[in-house]
C-alpha cells in the first residue's frame, strides 16, 4: 500500500512531485508542528518519518524515552542551495526508536526509489558536517589568495577525481544558503570550522539587503 504523505508548506525533499513510496506508514514533509506529529501517531501504521532541516529529531520528539514515538524517524533527501535534490536520504533515528519503525522507514524510501544513509541524531547529519567545513576551508584559501577559483578547482578535480570543484559548487548552489547552514551549524556545535567564510558572509548580507 502507498505510504502517507503529507507536505505542508514548503519541503526541501520534495519541491515538486513527491514519488510514490510503499508501507504501512506516514511522511510529514515541510513544516512539521507537533499536532501534525499527534495527529500522524493517531493512524495505524509501522513508521512516522519527519523531514528535518539541520535540527535534530530531538528537536520535534524530545530527549526522553517515548513509547508513543518510538516509531518516529527524521530523514532528510540531500540537496544542497537552489540544486535539485538527489536520490540520497538521510535517515535519523535515537537511541530508543524502534529498530522494525526504522527498517520500515527505509523500506518505504527505498521503494520510491531513494538510496539510505543512516546517521544518529546529531545536528546537521552526515553530508553537511563533512562538506561545510570542507567548503569554508576553500573559501579562506581563495581569501588568503592561495590560487584562483578555477585553478583551485581544476586541481581538486584532476588530483582527486572530484567531478566539479567546490567554487563551482558553490557557485551553482549558492554562498548564501552556504552561510545559513554554516551559521547554524556553528551555533549548534560551537565549533569555528563551521564559522561562514568571508566571502558567504559577504554574499548573505547582500542578498538580504
Amino acid at each position: 500500500m502507498p505510504a502517507h504523505v503529507v507536505v505542508t508548506g514548503a519541503s526541501r525533499s520534495f519541491p515538486g512531485d513527491v514519488p510514490v513510496m510503499h508501507g504501512r506508514g506516514v511522511i510529514l514533509a515541510g513544516e512539521v508542528t507537533s499536532d501534525g506529529i499527534a495527529a500522524a501517531a493517531q493512524l495505524e501504521g509501522d513508521f512516522i518519518a519527519i523531514e528535518l532541516g539541520n535540527e535534530c529529531l530531538a528537536h520535534h520528539i524530545g530527549l526522553d524515552t517515548n513509547a508513543n514515538l518510538s516509531c518516529v524517524v527524521g530523514f532528510a533527501r540531500f540537496r544542497l542551495g537552489t540544486a535539485e535534490p538527489g536520490n540520497l536520504i538521510e535517515l535519523v533515528s535515537t537511541d530508543w526508536t524502534d529498530k522494525n519503525a526504522l527498517a520500515a522507514a527505509k523500506a518505504a524510501f527505498q521503494s520510491g526509489g531513494f538510496i539510505i544513509a543512516c546517521c544518529a541524531d546529531r545536528p546537521g547529519r552526515i553530508v553537511n558536517r563533512l562538506i561545510r567545513p570542507y567548503l569554508n576551508a576553500v573559501l579562506r584559501r581563495l581569501d588568503d589568495g592561495l590560487a584562483t577559483a578555477a585553478d583551485m578547482d581544476k586541481t581538486l578535480m584532476m588530483g582527486l577525481g572530484y567531478p566539479e570543484g567546490p567554487n563551482a559548487l558553490l557557485d551553482r548552489t549558492g554562498l548564501a544558503d552556504h552561510y545559513e547552514v554554516s551559521a547554524a551549524l556553528q551555533a549548534a556545535l560551537g565549533d569555528a570550522d563551521f564559522a561562514p567564510a568571508r566571502r558567504a558572509q559577504i554574499a548573505w548580507h547582500r542578498d538580504m539587503a
